[in-house]
């Protein structure tokens, strides 16, 4: 029997590389094996430490090996990009991640259970949605424009655009008219069903402690929070909310040498959707303390008055993570700070 210490598997979809190295690094196997030899040949080996990039199918194959006794373990496909040597092909990928999992700085992915998986489906298809409902909105004002009919921007415009559209007394030509109609009737159906997940998305809020507790902060909504819950991993995995903050993309980025730092624009990595769902409550956020500055904090209505709205809003969605890492490591609720006078 093989004693591999650490094996680095290339994933796929039908055709995986295996490589097999001792604790001093030796190369003991290198294998191809397809989609049903691996788990068999997985448990012939004696327990060892198995790294693999974190991708869409990572968390799924990391509880299948760990469940044949491996110890599993996901690296960020950016971490391991340094090791490899010369030629990018499957065999140096493998031989990549297995060095990489074997620096002992090395930062792993947290994997995630199949019900995490499926909590934060919720919040995929609802985004997918909502992008498919930007574009049948582009079309219709895109095509309307045409004709001469403009309306504001916006979501909440777009029912003018539809009234048009349905109106037998407006002049839009007769060949354009069904074409038109068909991509109304597409659109009142996605806003349905989008509707459907908010309901589905804040029942889950209600019944869910910490993302009560979230909801507290101002400009955390019922989405925002139950995504938090499902998406984020374990306050544990960080050690402060600056870290937390920084996986979400939420710190500026560092280009410093010389002992002179340099900061430059957010660095935007991270879990994307969290991001976006934070810069849009913080965007909230600071629309309400513009138009009522009495009832928001004075560092707020201080940024406001120094910086632009932009920045402003940033900067918010940043200590907005980093409260959110504060409920969720240490409990309790939000606490507002003193009102601006």
């Amino acid at each position: 029997m093989v004693e591999a210490s650490t094996v680095g598997i290339d994933l796929a979809k039908s055709v995986f590389q295996v490589h097999g190295s001792d604790r001093s690094g030796v190369v003991l196997f290198r294998k191809k094996l397809r989609r049903d030899q691996l788990l068999q040949f997985m448990a012939t080996l004696p327990r060892s430490l198995v790294a693999m990039e974190a991708c869409s199918s990572a968390h799924y194959w990391a509880r299948e090996i760990a469940a044949v006794g491996h110890d599993t373990k996901l690296i960020p496909p950016a971490y391991v990009k340094p090791f490899v040597k010369r030629q990018k092909n499957d065999m140096a990928d493998a031989e990549a991640i297995c060095e990489a999992a074997q620096r002992p700085t090395m930062r792993f992915v947290q994997g995630k259970s199949a019900q995490t998986q499926a909590s934060a489906v919720v919040f995929r298809t609802r985004d997918l949605l909502v992008r498919q409902r930007t574009q049948l909105i582009n079309a219709i004002r895109g095509h309307l424009t045409e004709f001469g009919y403009v309306v504001r921007k916006g979501a909440g415009h777009v029912g003018k655009l539809v009234e048009i559209i349905t109106d037998p007394q407006s002049d839009i030509p007769a060949e354009a008219r069904p074409v038109l109609a068909i991509i109304a009737q597409s659109l009142e159906g996605l806003q349905a069903q989008i509707a459907q997940l908010d309901r589905e998305i804040a029942s889950r809020a209600k019944a869910d402690p910490v993302a009560k507790r979230l909801m507290t902060i101002p400009g955390v909504g019922p989405v925002i929070a139950t995504a938090l819950v499902a998406l984020a991993p374990a306050a544990g995995t960080f050690r402060r909310g600056r870290d937390f903050a920084a996986w979400l993309g939420l710190v500026p980025r560092q280009h410093s040498s010389g002992g002179k730092e340099r900061l430059g624009r957010t660095t935007k990595m991270g879990e994307r959707s969290l991001r976006r769902l934070l810069i849009l409550g913080a965007s909230s956020a600071t629309k309400v303390a513009a138009r009522n500055p009495e009832k928001a904090s004075a560092w707020l209505v201080g940024m406001l008055a120094r910086k632009p709205r932009m920045l402003v809003t940033v900067a918010l969605a940043n200590k907005m993570a980093r409260i959110v890492w504060a409920l969720m490591a240490h409990g309790g609720t939000y606490r507002a700070p003193a009102a601006a006078v």
